[in-house]
């Protein structure tokens, strides 16, 4: 079979590719889209495209989401302790980061003089304030005096 030649075959599925323009353009794109979008190319180079686009499809999806919901929440937050932190003045009942009540007796620049005890007053960085009391922990320490 060394002397054998091609012979294509003719099928329903081997048309000349104008027959085949010419049915496509009878066809609905919505239901050559899908096809086209599935099809493997016939180049090597082309697979590429075909993993990279779902995965960028995906990372949209997830920025869009979860990254930039979380984001924004994160910014909501740093502004408002921001804006605790600018607002502290004497008199104020705080908790500090390390879980201790105290009322602010003085307030610099970087820092905070918070009075702990009887006659027990720290200087503190502001950013040590964690939080301001709340109004039930008022209430209970006015009733212990």
């Amino acid at each position: 079979m060394i002397g054998a030649v091609f012979v294509p075959q003719t099928s329903e599925r081997n048309l000349p590719l104008e027959v085949l323009v010419g049915e496509i353009k009878n066809m609905n794109i919505a239901y050559i889209l899908p096809i086209l979008l599935l099809q493997g190319g016939g180049s090597p180079g082309a697979g590429g495209l075909g993993f990279l686009l779902p995965m960028v499809f995906v990372f949209a999806i997830f920025y869009f989401l979860i990254i930039r919901p979380q984001q924004k929440k994160q910014k909501q937050a740093q502004a408002e302790r921001e804006a605790l932190l600018n607002a502290i003045k004497p008199g104020d009942k705080v908790v500090t980061s390390s879980g201790i009540y105290g009322t602010v007796i003085a307030v610099k620049e970087n820092t905070v003089q918070v009075k702990i005890a009887q006659s027990v007053s720290v200087e503190m960085l502001r950013s040590a304030i964690a939080s301001l009391q709340s109004a039930d922990v008022k209430e209970v320490e006015t009733a212990k005096q």
